[in-house]
């Protein structure tokens, strides 16, 4: 039996001593520093993609660091910081797994539309704007409207579609939750009226305060069977921030010109705020039919037509 035992000495010592010189490697392999950027773009997929995605934008990587990414656990995606232009093997995969995400500040301005928005978003954040327009139309209920009006903050280097789909996401989980509490119940045909009528208000309200003013101006208008004659209704799409002229009234043929016909348009002309959706769910309790903007930037509101036109006059006289 002690024979045995010795004669296997040789190859024990030999696998011990393989496995020692193994381990010194590895450990000697992981402190190995790899020179990067200080930020790292990590796509979404496969830990094999991502090793493969780096190899092929510069970065020493090999098929080890497969195993060493799997041992640390799950990666992220998006532009991870990593804070300085070379660091070692083990933290460098380390700040893919556990590191700080690069956050960029996404604003969108109560009243602007989506195409405006999509401009921007080319601009800031280099993506396709008709790939953005497509994604919003394949995901989105609304026509417009569908991503409420805020600052969000994404992660730098995001995709069209992941983009779109965070927003369109945060934005119904808002009005799920609004509605919910309101209602008791998230109809988006009734939501989707909401958000028009809100849309309206965005458009034509000079503050806050004004708009449960503006809303109630819009129910008594309907009520009547009035047209609403707003020109805020045609600051839709690409005219969004350009002056209604009296030939837009005259040769726009949409619904959204409110001039032409009469009821609401047939979608939202814009994003909204919280505050516009309160003001279109609960209007004021008034017997306005008409408002004018004064020379202050707020509106004079009227309740007959005669005193809507004293508010002409005297913007008239404040212009001269």
């Amino acid at each position: 039996m002690i024979e045995r035992y010795k004669k296997r000495l040789p190859m024990i010592n030999l696998i011990g001593r393989a496995t020692l010189f193994m381990m010194i490697s590895f450990m000697f392999y992981i402190t190995i520093p790899i020179k990067t950027t200080s930020t790292v773009l990590v796509p979404q997929g496969s830990i094999t993609h991502i090793i493969s995605h780096l190899g092929k934008n510069g970065y020493a990587v090999s098929k080890i660091d497969k195993y060493i990414l799997w041992m640390l656990g799950t990666p992220q995606s998006g532009w991870i910081n990593m804070g300085k232009n070379e660091i070692n093997r083990i933290d460098f995969f380390y700040k893919i797994v556990n590191g700080e995400t690069k956050l960029m500040e996404v604003q969108l301005i109560p009243g602007e539309t989506l195409v405006i928005f999509f401009e921007k978003l080319n601009k800031e954040l280099v993506l396709d704007t008709i790939k953005l327009a497509n994604y919003y139309n394949e995901l989105s209920p609304y026509k417009e409207g569908g991503i409420a009006a805020d600052t969000y903050h994404v992660p730098y280097g995001i995709s069209e579609s992941a983009l779109i789909r965070f927003l369109i996401k945060e934005s119904e989980e808002r009005y799920a939750n609004l509605s919910n509490k309101i209602y008791g119940v998230y109809d988006k045909n009734r939501w989707k009226k909401i958000l028009i009528i809100a849309s309206i208000i965005q458009k034509e309200a000079a503050n806050n305060e004004e708009m449960p003013l503006v809303s109630s101006v819009i129910y008594n208008r309907l009520s009547r069977g009035m047209a609403l004659q707003m020109d805020g209704t045609l600051n839709y799409g690409k005219y969004s921030n350009i002056k209604v002229t009296p030939e837009r009234i005259k040769n726009d043929t949409s619904s959204y010109n409110t001039y032409k016909y009469k009821g609401l348009p047939h979608d939202p002309i814009c994003a909204v705020s919280t505050d516009a959706i309160l003001a279109a769910i609960k209007p004021s309790h008034t017997k306005y039919l008409y408002f004018m903007r004064q020379s202050n930037g707020k509106h004079q509101f009227s309740k007959t037509y005669n005193q809507h036109l004293r508010s002409i006059q005297k913007r008239k006289r404040d212009l001269r």
